[in-house]
């Protein structure tokens, strides 16, 4: 995480993104990009002392989009813009993501297409330094026009209404707000409009999904490399040639892992002129099956970063040189380009836990493995051993599938009929999220198999970063001798999973 972060609208990156979300950067608006915004905000200003009709501005919205608002009543309008439109229901995100959203927002403001005030933008920054965090709801937005519920009540707290989280403590936003030194805003002219009207809440929420995915892809690797080891599985079909003759990035990245990963392994070694000839397709198809994944998320992190500094408000402010000034209505708070990827990448982590679950199949059951104890535990029957821990994996990847279907391919009409196609994607990118945190401890249950089947191979050994590994997994977890309350287990695991690997996936493509 950078400590001080200018935003100009074009540059935030996804590790931006999650330092951010995870910390309290110091946040500023670059001078070319305060220029931009005051810029715009004069094109609306000089629109409202014409009386010109524009919508948003000086209309209604939606279905009222015809009905001209009288000049006196324009911050009411945005009030009521605000206030009707925070109809958001659900668990509320996390203060992580809710921070994510904020910066999300203020980026977009940023880029000088909104109208907004420039002190209405920095206020908005300053919630997000001061850690003043608005109670933002799940649900409620359909991904078009804009994720505008989850954005309605961000902008409440600018106003002083609703609920905030400051300081570890929920509280009415007027009463943090207090606490801060800080005056509410009065909305002018479309800046309700600007606050609510964009992709935020759903690349927010995707984004996040796709950093912890993208961390989790090597990992994946190293965990299939120690479960094949212990399963004394062939590394024959991650020869550098096979990959080279199907060139795909994610494919040859995995495979040169799990050839590096057991290279010099003595478990390796001591069947290498075995009669076995080749593997389960679990076994044998993982860089095929965790490239893809790879691929898959590299194009999305592509679309994500677009989308993280575009301009999703709705009408656009194009400023001229000479203080002219034109406001275009378009679409681009329709949230088709992220939705998709993460239908795609919700897909795509359910094969990866998928082939992971397999992968502990095989390592549980005697009638696969015959030469590993059954369930991996000594004195099988009265110990059950590895037996739940697999359900809970089978049941997740279940849950997985379950999520697969594309939001993005549903559409409801709404406004009676004026907003007729709309996104899904914050459906889209909530189910991603929860396939990355199903994913997580799938992971986390072959992680735990894997490490206990090559205890069964003692006194040969695998690689020194499978070894390693396993042993970092040993301070937090020791063997599995006999039965024991499970599920801290997976925890423990998770944590080292997601947290306590950094030594071994420095050395991993």
């Amino acid at each position: 995480m950078r400590d001080r972060l200018v935003l100009d609208g074009d540059s935030l990156t996804l590790s931006d993104l999650a330092g951010a979300a995870d910390g309290r950067p110091a946040v500023a608006l670059s001078p070319d990009a305060a220029a931009r915004v005051d810029a715009s905000r004069a094109v609306i200003d000089r629109a409202v002392a014409e009386n010109r009709v524009v919508y948003g501005v000086t209309t209604g919205f939606g279905k009222f989009a015809d009905v001209v608002i009288p000049r006196d009543r324009l911050e009411e309008l945005q009030r009521n813009l605000v206030e009707s439109h925070a109809a958001g229901v659900g668990e509320p995100i996390p203060s992580r993501t809710v921070r994510a959203l904020m910066l999300l927002r203020a980026n977009c403001l940023a880029k000088g297409f909104s109208g907004v005030r420039r002190e209405t933008l920095e206020f908005l920054i300053r919630l997000l330094v001061a850690g003043v965090h608005p109670i933002v709801p799940s649900q409620g937005s359909v991904g078009a026009s804009g994720d505008l519920a989850p954005l309605a009540h961000l902008a409440r707290a600018l106003i002083g209404e609703g609920e905030v989280e400051y300081g570890g403590v929920t509280m009415p936003a007027s009463e943090a707000l207090r606490k801060e030194g800080l005056v509410p805003v009065t909305f002018g002219a479309k800046e309700g409009l600007a606050l609510i009207n964009g992709t935020q809440l759903t690349t927010a929420v995707g984004a996040l999904a796709l950093h912890r995915l993208l961390a989790l892809l090597k990992a994946a690797d190293l965990l299939a490399s120690m479960t094949i080891d212990a399963l004394k599985g062939t590394d024959a079909a991650f020869d550098p040639r096979v990959h080279a003759a199907r060139p795909h990035p994610g494919q040859g990245a995995s495979a040169a892992n799990l050839w590096k990963l057991l290279s010099g392994s003595p478990i390796r070694e001591s069947h290498r002129h075995c009669a076995g000839v080749q593997d389960a397709y679990a076994l044998r198809c993982t860089p095929q099956v965790h490239g893809t994944v790879r691929d898959a998320a590299a194009h999305a992190l592509r679309v994500v970063e677009i989308e993280m500094n575009a301009a999703t408000d709705n009408p656009m402010v194009f400023a001229g040189k000479d203080g002219e000034g034109t406001l275009i209505s378009g679409g681009n708070f329709h949230a088709a380009p992220v939705a998709l990827v993460f239908d795609m990448l919700t897909a795509a982590v359910t094969d990866l836990a998928s082939i992971s679950e397999r992968r502990i199949e095989r390592l549980v059951n005697p009638t696969l493995s015959p030469d590993l104890p059954p369930f991996l535990v000594r004195e099988g029957g009265l110990n059950s051993g590895f037996m739940m821990l697999h359900v809970t994996a089978a049941a997740l990847v279940s849950e997985c599938k379950a999520n697969s279907f594309p939001a993005s391919v549903d559409s409801i009409p709404t406004s009676a009929g004026k907003e007729d196609h709309v996104s899904m994607g914050p459906i889209a990118a909530r189910k991603f999220a929860r396939n990355v945190e199903n994913l997580e401890n799938v992971l986390a249950v072959e992680f735990l198999a894997a490490a206990q089947g090559l205890e069964f191979r003692r006194p040969l050994r695998s690689s020194e970063p499978i070894e390693e590994a396993h042993d970092l997994l040993r301070t937090r977890v020791p063997f599995w001798e006999k039965d024991r309350f499970a599920a801290p287990d997976i925890a423990a695991a998770r944590q080292v999973l997601t947290a306590g690997l950094g030594s071994v996936l420095t050395r991993l493509g």
